[in-house]
């Protein structure tokens, strides 16, 4: 077994509103949200005093303890303000990929029985048209304004009381977003108030923030990587979070030039691009002090051309996953330039690790061996919404939940992450559920089975590749034809990049799809 070489912290047991936002008043006038397109800004007494009243707001429309809440937008000032307000109401928040279809976001609304959306204005068709195949949704909220609908800028004027809400943040869920977890289709991760903001704390001693810190928030708050270090993470300690609704180089760059952001958090692709395009010799990019990557695998050789082009230290990595709320490895900020390359980090403060064999799951290995890893702690997630037997196959009887990523450990602690042996795929840090893309291939008329993997572009993004079997009367059908019928039907980060047509898909006797063999072809 290993563990953490920081000291294990007590259980944070305040509702994650009050766990980050207990100190507004004394941070008061520094900024705590800037606009990264139109320099909007909300200082800390702001956020505080906003989320509070469009909190009395939500109660007085019904928002209840127990209720869920879906929050369907992409980064702005405004989003901070909805999720902890409804968590200030006594809503558990699930945070929705603004790209998602109608359709998906109608399953997700369904899965969890929100009776509330916040979206933005430019996504509420989308969002009307799920809440009208879901049922059940009580209200749509906008977070701008659009005829017909409450927007939280209105609700500012409240006069309502504030809500006194009594938040078990044992037990009761603070954040419900979706994820697929080794396999299958989307699944709610109940993640508890006391599980988001212990993990904070546990994140702190290695990726310390204070006032006069500037992070430029790119990556989607919806997804816990954002909302946890782009968001809970700075808000709590007095930093000051420039927020970009989608990542546009131009603009980007021209953030870190203007606002003069000092850290970086990103996933691989932004990474390349700080590596590779010629943009970035047009920006002042001086105020840069370190950069983070997370969310998917790194390329050792990619992460040194990035520092070396920028003068920086070393490009950190840091691991995780929406189960574990989400952090259990980072390399710390004080220990960049001494960290090996390639690797994901350290353990955080009270946290738990073991690496087993994937010939022998009981038989625990040691430093340099690589097997499946095994992570406990107090960051654990409660349990997947409604699906106990899915909770039962990824936390043990011994509370150790089974990532599917296979690593190893160096003798010094360090942890590389080499293979995963679940099946998602990773695209540009979203997830994508193999599942969920074959279950749709199957209902084209001319497609009799199919399956898909993970493959590697040529930027060595991880990208969804479909494995077809055509009916005999379909012999015809092309690969654009199979390409755009998903297109069409689902989120752009889950389309299907390539396809292979084939006479049969590799099966065990017990049907499961033999993905190794498609890998060995690709």
């Amino acid at each position: 077994m290993f563990r953490s070489e920081y000291a294990s912290v007590p259980p944070v047991d305040l509702p994650i509103h009050e766990a980050v936002l207990g100190r507004a008043a004394e941070f008061g006038s520094t900024p705590a949200l800037i606009d990264g397109t139109d320099g909007t800004t909300l200082t800390y007494e702001q956020v505080d005093r906003f989320h509070r009243r469009v909190a009395a707001a939500l109660a007085e429309a019904g928002v209840t303890k127990g209720d869920v809440l879906a929050l369907h937008s992409p980064n702005t000032v405004a989003f901070p303000v909805a999720f902890y307000a409804a968590t200030r109401a006594g809503a558990s928040v699930t945070t929705v990929h603004p790209l998602a279809t109608a359709e998906e976001f109608a399953k997700q609304l369904g899965d969890c029985r929100a009776r509330w959306i916040v979206t933005v204005s430019p996504l509420l068709d989308v969002a009307r048209r799920a809440a009208e195949l879901a049922g059940g949704v009580q209200e749509i909220f906008v977070c701008d304004s659009a005829p017909g609908h409450r927007s939280l800028i209105d609700m500012l004027a409240s006069t309502a009381p504030e809500p006194r809400v009594a938040v078990d943040p044992a037990e009761d869920v603070a954040a419900l977003p979706y994820s697929s977890g080794t396999t299958g289709i989307p699944k709610g991760v109940m993640l508890t108030h006391r599980q988001i903001a212990t993990n904070l704390a546990q994140l702190h001693p290695s990726m310390p923030a204070a006032p006069g810190d500037r992070v430029l928030a790119v990556l989607p708050f919806f997804h816990i990587y954002g909302l946890t270090a782009l968001m809970n993470a700075p808000l709590r300690l007095g930093a000051t979070v420039v927020v970009l609704p989608r990542f546009d180089l131009d603009q980007f760059l021209a953030a870190i030039q203007t606002h003069r952001i000092t850290g970086l958090y990103v996933a691989p692709p932004i990474v390349l691009a700080l590596a590779k395009h010629p943009l970035v010799a047009q920006y002042d990019l001086s105020s840069l002090e370190y950069i983070v990557s997370a969310a998917a695998p790194l390329d050792a050789k990619l992460a040194a051309a990035c520092s070396e082009r920028l003068g920086l230290p070393p490009v950190g990595q840091a691991y995780g996953m929406t189960e574990l709320s989400p952090g259990t490895h980072v390399v710390p900020l004080d220990a960049m330039a001494e960290a090996p390359p390639g690797t994901v980090g350290k353990l955080i403060a009270g946290t738990e690790m073991r690496i087993v064999s994937l010939d022998d799951p009981g038989k625990d290995l040691g430093a340099g061996e690589a097997g499946e890893i095994l992570i406990r702690g107090p960051q654990v997630m409660k349990g997947y919404l409604g699906r106990p037997d899915a909770t039962a196959a990824m936390i043990d009887g011994d509370g150790w939940l089974h990532t599917g990523d296979v690593g190893h450990v160096d003798e010094d602690g360090w942890l590389f992450v080499v293979d995963r042996v679940k099946e998602l795929i990773k695209y540009k840090g979203f997830q994508v559920a193999p599942a969920e893309l074959e279950a749709l291939l199957l209902t084209h008329p001319g497609i009799a089975d199919a399956a898909v993997i993970g493959a590697h572009d040529d930027d060595g993004n991880e990208v969804p590749h479909a494995y077809v079997v055509r009916r005999p009367a379909a012999g015809d059908l092309s690969e654009g034809e199979v390409m755009m019928y998903v297109a069409e039907r689902v989120a752009p980060y889950k389309r299907i990049r390539r396809v292979t047509f084939i006479d049969g898909v590799p099966r065990a006797a017990s049907g499961k799809i033999l993905r190794r063999e498609l890998r060995d072809r690709s």
